[in-house]
């Protein structure tokens, strides 16, 4: 009988429960804070125990729109911003992007030497940036075609968009459902070490590089190492590059509307590094962007808001992931044993090394990206733990941060992941095999990650 595991929104309604339930029996306990550079952080050895205050039925049943109410302010914002950057695909200027380097890539060597290297690029800094995700799903079905023409595999084609969102995900600088919503459950300024953050992003993005060209030349020289030689061939039959040769290029409007995205971009940093703007207002400008580019792309009402509301639509799902997710804080709030909780849990991460500690929180962040590998739920349910246990075993709470962001680099290869199955099936490609090829650049990835995590803990990086 195959295993199979429940969805997030079960898992968390599971927690729920078991949070309730615990509340009967953990005992009550409370950590001393002190303010320390205008923040609240936790006492080292301040632990007490306090009165127990157990959650029953209508707690657990309150729980979940109470979630709401207090992530009212998390859940507006992705909510917009996804509404912002439907409206932004619904132009086709991403996709008229990569349709015109696809056709260069056909017609210049030098193109063909450095498409890879671009487009991973490019796709890790969607992650990184805006949060591309499912985003990526569809160019799967683009980049499959494009690289059985240019005598690659399908494992190439469909690792190009996947493999490089993810890692700009887990690498994130500026993404806001991820670093954002962290960094402000953490109390720590919001998008503040972006510098280290966009060093860990160059290094991951070039080790997928350096792989990805790596097995583009095996597969040049001997087609028949490629995993899924049998399914290319039969595909190669039936390619149709009639998509590619018939693209005319980019319009005027195409490349408009990517200027607005790049100024809003460049507008949200300035914005938060020289007047410290926070949710609200990032969330102002990318509606400010929406409606630019509606205007640009010539968009009517009805097709504006169509595809705004498409946008915020996908995302409800993740607006209920962060209301279940902060209705657990509240329920062990309420009890009084989220401080038990750590109490309990410091011995497990706490270490004479701050760098082993730091590395034990990514271990315990992965183990959790296996149930729930949304970035940003897994923020709201994780990061008030986290932060605070930061604080407890001697690392700061960025370190924490990124220690939560490399949990995620385990996404592209996890079973309970929507954005892999779904990817494996447009591709047509067995999970095993896929794993199979995947585990060498996986390893790289917990090199790496145990490496990155040395130094921010050793400098206590703020």
């Amino acid at each position: 009988m195959k295993l199979r595991l429940p969805n997030t929104y079960v898992l968390l309604a599971s927690l729920l429960a078991l949070i309730a339930l615990a509340t009967w029996w953990v005992p009550g306990g409370r950590f001393e804070t002190a303010l320390v550079d205008g923040k609240s952080v936790v006492v080292a050895g301040s632990y007490h125990v306090v009165e127990s205050r157990p959650q029953g039925i209508t707690a657990l049943l309150t729980a979940p729109i109470r979630g709401f109410v207090e992530a009212a302010l998390i859940i507006g914002f992705v909510l917009i911003v996804g509404g912002s950057f439907a409206v932004l695909q619904k132009t086709e200027a991403v996709d008229s992007m990569i349709k015109s380097v696809a056709r260069a890539h056909s017609r210049s060597a030098l193109v063909r030497a450095i498409a890879i290297p671009v487009f991973v690029a490019l796709f890790s800094l969607g992650g990184a940036t805006f949060g591309m995700a499912e985003e990526a799903i569809p160019f799967v079905l683009i980049f499959i075609p494009l690289a059985l023409a240019l005598r690659l595999d399908t494992l190439t084609g469909m690792a190009i968009p996947f493999v490089g969102s993810q890692i700009g995900f887990a690498t994130a600088f500026f993404n806001p459902f991820n670093v954002g919503v962290a960094q402000g459950i953490a109390g720590v300024p919001l998008f503040s070490g972006v510098g280290y953050r966009a060093l860990c992003w160059l290094i991951a993005t070039g080790i997928t590089i350096a792989f990805l060209q790596w097995w583009a030349s095996r597969i040049r020289r001997c087609p028949e190492l490629s995993p899924t030689y049998e399914l290319d061939q039969q595909r190669r039959q039936t390619l149709d590059l009639a998509s590619f040769e018939s693209f005319v290029g980019m319009t005027r409007r195409h490349r408009l509307v990517l200027w607005l995205f790049a100024s809003t971009l460049a507008g949200m940093i300035f914005g938060v590094v020289r007047f410290g703007w926070y949710i609200e207002e990032i969330a102002a400008l990318f509606l400010v962007m929406a409606v630019a580019v509606g205007f640009v792309a010539r968009l009517s009402a009805d097709e504006f808001m169509a595809a705004f509301l498409n946008g915020a639509k996908d995302l409800i799902g993740t607006a209920l992931v962060i209301a279940l997710a902060k209705g657990t804080v509240i329920l062990m709030r309420d009890g009084q044993i989220i401080d038990a909780m750590l109490n309990a849990l410091a011995p497990l991460v706490a270490s004479d090394s701050p760098v082993f500690a730091a590395q034990k929180m990514f271990a315990i962040q992965s183990a959790i990206n296996f149930f729930i590998h949304s970035g940003t739920g897994q923020a709201a349910l994780t990061m008030p733990l986290m932060a605070p246990l930061a604080d407890l075993v001697g690392i700061s709470r960025q370190t924490a941060i990124l220690a939560f962001q490399f949990g995620e680099l385990t996404t592209p290869i996890i079973p309970t992941s929507g954005i892999t199955v779904g990817v494996l099936a447009l591709a047509g490609v067995r999970f095993g095999t896929w794993v199979r090829w995947m585990l060498p650049l996986q390893a790289l990835y917990l090199v790496m990650a145990l490496t990155l995590l040395a130094a921010p803990a050793l400098m206590q990086w703020q």
